[in-house]
């Protein structure tokens, strides 16, 4: 990549912001409207994509140090932990419950436990992605 791309880096940095935004609020959204884990872990993704677009691995690196790898499989354990938890409490596979709970800021919420699901299924999604890129990239 050229060392002058300066507008190009500038307009990315405000560009991961929005699409990490509204990849948030797909995610958070998915339990009662369309998104959830699947859709909002895509998009997750495509920021991080982005990132090493625009810039090199190693700058990415040291600011999101993480093995995707490990990501996508502590996403399967937290997925599928969710099935085998509800089994424990002695109802089906991936049953799930919710409570309803007064916080603060945000007055009476809705907890459900299909949250932890998505939260595994959109880890996955980003670790799959993010490692298949990083692998494409590499065979370069």
């Amino acid at each position: 990549m050229k060392s002058n791309d300066v507008i190009l880096q500038t307009v990315t940095k405000v560009v991961v912001f929005i699409i990490l935004t509204f990849g948030v609020e797909l995610f958070l959204s998915g339990h009662n409207n369309p998104g959830g884990g699947f859709i909002g872990g895509l998009v997750l993704s495509s920021a991080l994509v982005l990132l090493y677009l625009v810039n090199d691995i190693e700058t990415v690196h040291k600011g999101i140090p993480f093995d995707f790898k490990i990501v996508a499989a502590f996403g399967v354990l937290l997925a599928v932990g969710t099935g085998v938890g509800a089994v424990l409490f002695g109802v089906e596979f991936l049953s799930q419950t919710f409570v309803h709970v007064n916080l603060p800021i945000f007055g009476e919420t809705e907890l459900a436990t299909v949250l932890l699901f998505e939260t595994g299924v959109a880890l996955t999604v980003v670790g799959t992605v993010v490692t298949i890129i990083l692998s494409i990239s590499e065979d370069v």
